[in-house]
């Protein structure tokens, strides 16, 4: 058997490169609009890999300026652990800046959906 152990370089240096694909679908997402964390996979080239994208955008800097907010769950529910020093929602928050309409923490895809 002639396969090479995996280094944590080379994991490291793919799953850099797998997450560079999901951010570069986040990037593209229009304003007013959002996709599905499958949809993102789907256009990263990872079906099948809607975990990832979530993990992903879990890991982002928090100084980060893509609009993870665009980014919902295939329902179209938004996050509901990350508040404003106000107790707000910020998905929402930043979703309903852009005219995108949240109603019990969902969207309407029809509407809204990319």
């Amino acid at each position: 058997m002639n396969s090479k152990p995996t280094t944590k370089s080379s994991k490291t240096s793919a799953s850099k490169e797998l997450a560079e694909q999901i951010l570069a679908v986040v990037a593209l997402i229009p304003y007013g609009k959002v996709a599905s964390y499958g949809q993102v996979a789907r256009l990263a080239g990872l079906p099948k890999h809607a975990r990832l994208v979530g993990k992903v955008l879990g890991n982002m800097d928090d100084r980060s300026t893509l609009p993870w907010y665009r980014v919902v769950n295939s329902q179209g529910k938004i996050c509901t652990i990350m508040f404003t020093e106000h107790g707000q929602n910020l998905q929402a928050q930043l979703l309903l800046a852009e005219g995108v309409m949240v109603k019990n923490d969902k969207i309407d895809l029809k509407t809204y959906a990319w």
